[in-house]
């Protein structure tokens, strides 16, 4: 038993005993009841019950109302997930939206505020002779009407009279009165509005109706709550009135003017408005604006700040304000098309206000104004121009705002979409998919500022179409769908890549990515490429779904799970043919979006089982072939779309192509309709044959991995009939040739690529024979070997010869076009893996070669057809012609596309009259023989002899290097290889190039710069000539092309991933889909790799802690190798830089200090840097140079250039090339940041930048012209003149800089502010009073620059006589005497 607190026990006995009493878990002693509440009627209501107040202020209650509101309706409420990414519009407050619509009676009284009355005006109360006011008796209501049958309230008694007398008395209501006194309005009209009469110049008819009139026409008197209100409303009009008679019309109409500017314009309008009901209830009463002026005359003025808003309205809505109003006037009984009866039920009482609806529209206004006007579209999705005047029976004129104008804005359609109605939600959606499928054609381009699709997806329109498919109505299903598939898929995107499918590499494509995407970090550098994408992932499954969809559409879609929404709908919903085919187009465009685009469609479940059971059935219903048939439902039935998704899938990976093939049963299904002519399946012929042609697409895929070669055996017989009848495709007479050859064009695919596995089959089984132990995962042989593949050949060279029969029948030769380029293709194929073979005889194989070249390839190669395709590269290639791929006038950033809509030009790369296809396709054939039997080199005819045009191939190997895209990197490391650094393809260093070089420089062509190397501070160092240095790199080029290799060791994956391509590995091809493109393979400024490289190097090993005292020999011969390989370049290959800029070439060379402490100092590195200083000095490059300008890869010159100061004061010894480095970019037309940081921030520089006058070679007058007008910095020059910091015996250059501009800052006159003239004068005064008497004469006898003086500059025998005056002046003496002996 616990034990009572006893008398002395402390704080802490009573929490022990508290704690032992809740351990006990006993029951209290005590209970707390209280008592009935009389006002609430209730009983054994607790204090629990009553919220507790939070502090001691003034709360209001609500004890009857419940804390929360109550449910409308019996279900639960909902909570949306996905509310913050809802569609609004700026004007469009949620909140606000949702209060409006609360009916609930907390929402009105849960929080009470006191109203804010600061603003209002104050209304005396009238006196009256009673003490209390009287008490109102219901009797007292002399226009009650008589009651009916039943009881009615007094509020509904009064509620009636007030409308009898609205009726009946011309005069408006009381409550209006109140309003219009309290309010002070204005009841005057602005002169000259449309349809009222303004101020009369002369007293005539109207101006003695207004003035003998015996009623005031606002005022009645009734809110003065007095009896003889109306007598004293009465006795105010009279008092008006005579005041009226007195005034002149000037007076009036300036009081006029001042009303109308102290009023408020609404209640001008508002009173204006009263008059016109008034004038059309009570004709007698005609109401002018002098007895409007008088009805206000006595009351309060209005609060100030109305003139604006007035003149504002005046200005702007002055016409519509006009028009409203006389529209209210006029809105007659006669002008409704339907007439109101009283019989009608509520319709009583007509509001004329409420029927404006009704009334025909207002005429068309034709705005002559430069302001562009909101776009409208008609329910096609066409754009309805401004002026365009409709009847209103299409169904264009719904919508309130610009009522007379047709057709909707994107802001109505989006409302529109939100709409409880079904099918106005289905509408909307419907012309936002017209508006989108039109905006992408390019329709709106010249109509429309910016981009439709941008706003469209910045207003939220993806994420509305994603909330449409959760919709449960089939129509607005099928109507998101719709509207999705027209803003993703670009039809004619997916035909040219169709047709580019048989093209030499076509089936690689490269993803659908945004390369726009802000997440390239550079720590990513340092990270492999598994490891950037398992960090790109987690960062983008952190982020919300619209900020993933504002750079990516289709990822962005793939958070929101839309993969299993198209699923269920496609197996549950089962919607009509056309919204089955545009999901599986939006499938297919996702599934070109990337390999984990592939892996989530692949995951999502019942998906592939669905499309492949439901689109892709072995047997169907033969009714659909008929001709009358109307298909309404695609499921059950075959369809080349489904069978096309499921290619496009397998060119994700060769895992995604295994699992389609075993896991969902494709293989079963390529045999059913290979094996099966087009002709007899029982679809519609051009269906049929373009299924027909995707499957062979889809076994092309599985072969390019070197999978489903096992159906070659059974499928052979099939081959072989369509191989047969390949020459029937000559005649042209079927109507679907077209698709026929490119089913053909399929066919020989896929006989390539089984050729390509087959050629390496005696490999993997000498392999796998000779496997040792330590080899983990060896590659078996494919099911297809050589002797199954090699009598192919025969066939397909008797028709590529009847082919070329026709090459010069244009029309013909176009149409088999891409089959004549993949049959050429599969020789190139066909003869590489033959002379690979070790059952062939090599002799046999050349004879085969040399047999080929006499029969085939020289009579093709001699054709003029041939002339004209070699004459059309330059028209349709993309380089030199960059107007046939440019972007669409809708493209978006977010949304990849090829920019093919609407088609391409026929000269363009994918063009008709493209000779790219087949010139690839021919000179891969050229190459793989040429290879193969050196002898035919000569013979082929494409290659006339090389030396001859060496220099040409050269640049154009260089400039390829520059511009291939990942996935040729194979292409790369060939030209890398055999090409770049060869010294062939460089003649000048044979044909007198050095010497040439010499020669310029002793003769200084072209350029007036002086080309004296700097010294070095290490030692002397013989002078060695350019025409030297040239050709010791020559020598070197060897070692340079080892030296790049080496550095380009990092793309060595992606580098094995291309090759397995180009060699035709296929059992090492793990995707179709080529790497993403973030840009070219190697940088522009790709020649100084080595250099930046070997910077980062040591920078990152600085920052690690790490101190490199000394540099190892292979960091200085590849600084060497890369510098000599840059002079090169910019000597006989100076073209090939030019894409660089002059500051990214001297940031890159600036490294060369960077790297290491003592680095510069290295002989052969110092004379190669001092050469290409020496061409980076002239003229022409130094016009060139803008260092305020961003350069690439670097993202602050002004941090590097600090950086390369605190390198100089540390480690450079005084050395002059390091300091020219330094001098460069403090020319006066660069950022006087710059200069300011040499002067102010590292002063120590000015002692050791010793590079001689002789020795610098950047002229002076690049320093001191223009004038310096940075007052800091000339306080900087003045400082360090006078403090000896800057002297000219330690820094030359800079000495004369600054002598410069102070001479010329303290000796001018010109007219400019307070401040930098008393510093000038201030200035002249510390120079006239300067100790040191040659820095004085220095200072202010300078005249001009002089690069032959050891000064660097000449100076006055005697000042000028208007300096000498203005000398005086500012020092206030005579100095002439003085001067003279100075100068003397």
């Amino acid at each position: 038993m616990l034990s009572r607190p006893k008398p002395g026990e402390s704080e802490a006995d009573l929490l022990h005993f508290q704690n032992q009493f809740l351990a006990a878990r006993a029951s209290p002693a005590v209970k707390i009841v209280k008592k009935a509440d009389k006002r609430k009627g209730k009983e054994g209501s607790t204090d629990a019950e009553t919220p507790p107040l939070q502090d001691s202020k003034d709360v209001v209650m609500l004890d009857g109302f419940p804390d929360t509101l109550p449910a409308l309706t019996p279900a639960p409420p909902k909570k949306s997930k996905i509310k913050s990414a809802s569609v609004h519009f700026e004007d469009e407050d949620p909140e606000e939206r949702l209060e409006s619509h609360d009916r609930h009676i907390t929402a009105v009284f849960s929080k009470i505020i006191e109203r804010d009355t600061s603003a209002v005006a104050v209304t005396i109360p009238v006196p009256r002779g009673d003490p209390f006011p009287r008490a109102f008796h219901r009797s007292e209501i002399k226009s009650e009407v008589q009651l009916g049958s039943g009881r009615k309230s007094i509020f509904a008694q009064k509620m009636a009279a007030k409308r009898a007398a609205e009726k009946t008395a011309a005069a408006p209501s009381a409550a209006e009165c109140v309003q219009v006194r309290s309010a002070a309005p204005d009841a005057l009209d602005p002169v000259g509005s449309t349809g009222e009469a303004p101020l009369p110049s002369s007293k005539g008819d109207k101006d003695g109706d207004f003035l003998t009139s015996q009623r005031p026409c606002l005022i009645t008197g009734e809110g003065l709550g007095s009896q003889k209100s109306e007598e004293e409303a009465q006795a105010i009009h009279r008092e008006n009135l005579e005041k009226l008679q007195s005034m002149s019309e000037e007076e009036i109409l300036q009081e006029q003017a001042r009303l109308l500017a102290q009023l408020d314009p609404s209640l001008v309008a508002f009173l204006k408005s009263q008059r016109g009901n008034n004038e059309g209830q009570k004709k007698e009463l005609k109401m002018e604006p002098n007895r409007q002026e008088e009805s206000v005359e006595s009351l309060p003025v209005a609060q100030h700040g109305v003139r604006s808003s007035l003149s504002m309205r005046e200005s702007g809505l002055e016409e519509p304000v006009r028009k409203e109003e006389n529209m209210k006037v006029e809105i007659m009984d006669d002008d409704l098309p339907v007439k109101p009866r009283k019989e009608w039920i509520h319709m009583d009482n007509v509001e004329f206000e409420k029927l404006e609806w009704m009334k025909d529209l207002p005429s068309l206004r034709q705005k002559k104004t430069k302001k562009g006007m909101q776009a409208r579209f008609s329910l096609k999705g066409e754009l309805i121009p401004a002026d365009a005047d409709l009847p209103t029976h299409l169904g264009l004129h719904h919508h309130g705002e610009e009522a007379e104008r047709a057709g909707y804005s994107l802001q109505e359609l989006f409302h529109l979409s939100r709409s409880q109605v079904t099918q106005q939600r289905t509408l909307a959606l419907q012309v936002l998919g017209r508006i989108v499928q039109r905006a992408r054609a390019g329709e709106f381009a010249s109509s429309l500022k910016g981009s439709v699709l941008r706003l469209l997806l910045d207003a939220g329109f993806l994420f509305l179409l994603r909330f449409s498919l959760d919709d449960a109505v089939e129509n607005v299903m099928a109507a998101s769908v719709g509207a999705l598939q027209a803003l993703l898929v670009s039809f004619d995107d997916e035909k040219y890549l169709d047709w580019t499918f048989s093209w030499y590499q076509g089936m690689a494509a490269f993803p659908f990515v945004p390369n726009n995407e802000e997440e390239e970090e550079e720590e990513e550098e340092e990270l492999n490429g598994t490891e950037k994408s398992q960090d790109k992932k987690l960062k983008d499954d952190n982020k919300p779904d619209p900020d993933v969809a504002r750079y990516d559409v289709v990822k962005g879609l793939l958070k929101t799970r839309i993969q299993h929404r198209l699923r269920y709908i496609l197996e549950v919903v089962r919607p009509v043919p056309a919204v089955v085919l545009d999901i599986l187009h939006i499938l297919t465009h996702i599934a070109r979006h990337s390999s984990e685009a592939c892996s989530q469609l692949l995951d999502c479940p019942r998906l592939i089982e669905t499309i492949v059971r439901e689109f892709l059935p072995t047997q169907w219903d033969p009714k659909v072939t008929e001709p009358g048939f109307l298909l309404t439902s695609l499921h059950g039935v075959a369809c080349a779309s489904a069978m096309k998704f499921i290619r496009v899938l397998a060119s994700g990976g060769r895992n995604a192509t295994a699992r389609l093939l075993n896991t969902f049963e494709m293989k079963s299904r390529l045999s059913r309709f290979i094996a099966e002519d087009p002709l007899d399946v029982p679809l519609p012929r051009e269906e049929a044959m373009r299924l027909s042609t995707e499957a062979f697409r889809l076994w092309a895929v599985a072969a390019g991995y070197g999978q489903a070669c096992d159906l070659y055996s059974d499928l052979y017989p099939v081959l072989v009939r369509i191989l047969q009848s390949l020459p029937e495709l000559l005649g042209g007479k079927s109507p679907v040739v077209e698709l026929a050859v490119q089913r053909a064009a399929a066919v020989v695919t896929v006989l390539t690529h089984v050729t390509q596995t087959a050629g390496y089959t005696a490999e993997l089984q000498a392999r796998l024979s000779s496997n040792n132990s330590e080899d983990s995962e060896p590659i078996p042989p494919p099911p297809v070997v050589w002797s199954q593949v090699s009598g192919l050949q025969p066939f397909l060279e008797t028709s590529l010869k009847k082919i070329f029969q026709h090459i010069s029948q244009t029309e013909t030769w176009q149409t088999l076009q891409p089959l004549t380029t993949t049959c050429v293709i599969f020789l190139g194929v066909y003869y590489s893996a033959y002379s690979q073979q070790p059952s062939v005889n090599p002799v046999d194989c050349l004879e085969e070669l040399e047999h080929l070249t006499s029969e085939m390839l020289q009579p093709l190669l001699s054709q003029p057809a041939i002339d004209s395709m070699w004459d059309l590269l330059r028209p349709c290639s993309a380089l030199c012609n960059p107007l046939s791929c440019s972007p669409a006038p809708e493209s978006v950033g977010s949304i990849a596309s090829l920019s093919c809509t609407g088609g391409k030009p026929p000269l363009s790369l994918v063009g008709s009259k493209s000779p790219f296809p087949f010139l690839t396709a021919l000179l891969f054939l050229i190459n793989n023989i040429t290879h193969i039997h050196k002898g035919l080199t000569s013979k082929a005819g494409t290659c006339p002899d090389y030396t001859q045009h060496a220099s040409l191939h050269h640049c154009v190997a260089m400039a390829l290097l520059s511009r291939l895209l990942p996935g040729s990197e194979h292409l790369a490391h060939e030209v890398l290889l055999d090409l770049a650094f060869n010294p062939e393809f460089l003649p000048e260093g044979k044909a007198g190039g050095p010497e040439a070089a010499d020669f310029s420089d002793i003769l200084h062509l072209g350029t007036s710069a002086k080309l004296a190397q700097p010294g070095s501070a290490a030692a002397f160092l013989p002078k060695v000539t350019r025409g030297a240095l040239l050709r010791e790199s020559y020598q070197n080029l060897p070692s340079i092309r080892s030296c790049y290799l080496s550095h380009f060791v990092h793309l060595q994956p992606t580098l094995m991933r291309s090759q397995a391509s180009y060699q035709g590995r296929n059992y090492l091809v793990q995707s179709m889909l080529l790497p993403e493109v973030r840009g070219p393979i190697l940088p522009s400024d790709w020649p100084f790799f080595p250099l930046i490289s070997l910077y980062n190097k040591v920078t990152n090993a600085e920052t690690r802690g790490a101190i490199l005292n000394s540099l190892p020999l292979d960091f200085i011969n590849t600084v060497t190798w890369n510098l000599q390989w840059v002079l090169l370049l910019e000597t006989w290959r100076s073209k090939i830089l030019q894409s660089i800029p002059t500051a990214a070439k001297l940031a890159r060379l600036m490294c060369v200090f960077l790297t290491g402490s003592d680095l510069f100092l290295e002989a052969p590195i110092h004379r190669y840097t001092a050469a290409l200083l020496s061409v980076y000095c002239q003229p022409k490059v130094l016009d060139s140079l803008n260092l305020d300008a961003p350069l690439p890869g670097l993202a602050s010159f002004h941090d590097l250039y600090i950086s390369l100061l605190e390198q100089f004061e540390g480690v450079s010894f005084g050395d002059p090339l390091f300091g020219v480095f330094v001098l460069l970019p403090l020319q006066k037309r660069f950022s006087v940041h710059l200069r300011l940081s040499v002067f102010g921030e590292h002063t120590n520089t000015l002692r050791a930048l010793g590079v001689p006058l002789q020795q610098f070679p950047v002229p002076l007058e690049r320093y001191t012209s223009p004038p310096e007008d940075n007052l800091n910095l000339l306080r900087l020059y003045f400082r360090t003149l006078v403090t000896g910091a800057l002297r000219h015996t330690w820094c030359p250059v800079l000495y004369v800089v600054a002598v410069a501009h102070v001479n010329s800052f303290i000796f001018s006159q010109e007219s400019t502010t307070q401040e930098i003239d008393a510093a000038r004068k201030s200035m002249l005064r510390k120079t006239w009073l300067l100790v040191d008497e040659n820095l004085k004469k220095h200072l202010l006898y300078y005249k001009l620059l002089n690069a032959e003086s050891p000064l660097g500059f000449d100076l006055y025998e005697q000042l000028p006589p208007m300096r000498l005056k203005y000398l005086q002046i500012v020092t206030q003496k005579e100095i002439t005497e003085d001067a003279s002996a100075l100068g003397s």
